[in-house]
């Protein structure tokens, strides 16, 4: 509900201000109707990404004229009604004529607003709150009646008003947006400066090359199969998705298992042991420390000889180093997979061991520095989101 309003602002009811059309019932758009080519049929990701090209789906002219009440014409507004909800976009020009699907809602403003000011407004906190509002506070996953949105409440200044108000908004968002912009390319770079120094500290010129299967006592994967679950388990049955910079990390979806299931599939797992991720995202890394675990196919584990330090290859499997390895010889088209032999095969630059520890000193010191960078990066993109949103309540309180 709007509690104060500006001085010449009039409160309006959305269904006063727009004509609604919800998108068809499911059964109307049955794949069997669609064609190759001809009239599209939009759907929630072009309300989503708010582009309207890549087109899936086509339906005949015929069927285009029996569902006429649904095309799109430039100037309306879509909005995502189901799962992602409140999405935003205005329809172009000369987009390729076509119709909305069951998952979009079409509102066509009238001529006393501004599409882009009700646009700006519908992704505003006050708009999302007055959604909120009118559904008790529950949390909408499907927008199911267009009643709901037809009686929030908008607020309207004159027309030039508003046009004033998009004017102002849209320089903001544009210095907003460039800001954002850098400081992502300022994180994307911390993180590559990183991975670059990791691509070249591997290459010493008098190191000796050893395969994996050589700084090794023993070397296998997990469980091709799956264990008896128990819900009260002491024991966690872990993947490849468990490890994490040295780390073995437990999530809600990790499954527990008894000590039973333990005994009956344990590996010998030993202060030594190193996990790798050889499955789907591969060279997550995490050491084994007396942790009370199942390993699954999706990782492997290898038992390091004295000679070589822990960390020092975990930073090597972390690396570009063993990226650019895994995904050549990795088989799958969608999901990559790097078999035993690949593993075993892999050759590592091996320096003296007192070597090895001053390296990982080094990047250790190199990674705190990272991840502080990185930390004041995410911080500003995080904020630059908060003034956007700021600046956006500000304006359709009256505040510009």
């Amino acid at each position: 509900m709007i509690e104060q309003l500006k001085t010449g602002w009039k409160i309006k009811k959305l269904g006063e201000v727009c004509e609604f059309v919800r998108g068809p019932f499911g059964g109307s758009l049955k794949k069997n109707i669609f064609r190759s080519d001809g009239y599209a049929v939009y759907e929630q990701k072009h309300a989503i990404y708010d582009r309207f090209d890549n087109v899936r789906y086509f339906i005949d002219e015929n069927k285009f004229n029996e569902m006429k009440r649904f095309e799109l014409n430039s100037g309306d507004l879509i909005m995502s009604c189901s799962g992602t909800i409140g999405k935003i976009a205005i329809v172009p020009e000369n987009i390729k004529k076509g119709i909305i699907n069951q998952a979009l809602l079409k509102l066509s403003p009238s001529k006393k607003v501004s599409t882009v000011f009700l646009k700006l407004w519908m992704q505003s906190e006050s708009f999302k709150d007055s959604l909120n509002e009118y559904s008790q506070g529950a949390a909408i996953k499907n927008v199911a009646s267009v009643a709901i949105l037809k009686n929030i409440q908008v607020p309207l200044p004159a027309l030039p008003e508003q046009k004033r108000i998009v004017a102002i908004l849209n320089k903001a968002f544009t210095t907003i947006a460039k800001a954002k912009a850098n400081a992502e390319e300022n994180l994307k770079n911390a993180k590559a400066l990183f991975e670059s120094y990791l691509q070249g500290v591997f290459k010493g010129e008098d190191w000796e090359e050893k395969r994996l299967v050589e700084i090794t006592s023993l070397l296998g994967d997990g469980l091709h199969g799956t264990p008896q679950y128990t819900e009260d388990g002491e024991y966690y049955f872990i993947n490849g998705n468990n490890l994490n910079n040295g780390i073995i990390q437990y999530k809600k979806t990790t499954q527990r298992v008894s000590i039973e299931e333990y005994h009956k599939y344990k590996k010998n797992l030993t202060d030594r042991t190193v996990l790798v991720s050889i499955n789907g995202t591969l060279g997550n890394v995490a050491f084994y420390n007396n942790e009370k675990i199942i390993l699954g196919k999706s990782a492997c584990y290898f038992n390091l000889l004295e000679v070589v330090d822990k960390n020092f290859i975990k930073y090597v499997i972390s690396s570009p180093y063993f990226w650019n390895y895994a995904h050549k010889e990795a088989t799958g088209a969608t999901i990559k997979n790097v078999s035993l032999k690949t593993m075993r095969e892999f050759k590592i630059p091996i320096p003296s061991l007192k070597e090895q520890q001053t390296i990982v000193k080094k990047l250790d010191a190199l990674s705190v520095k990272t991840k502080r960078l990185e930390a004041v990066y995410q911080k500003k993109i995080e904020d630059l989101e908060e003034l956007k949103k700021s600046v956006l309540q500000k304006a359709f309180n009256g505040g510009l």
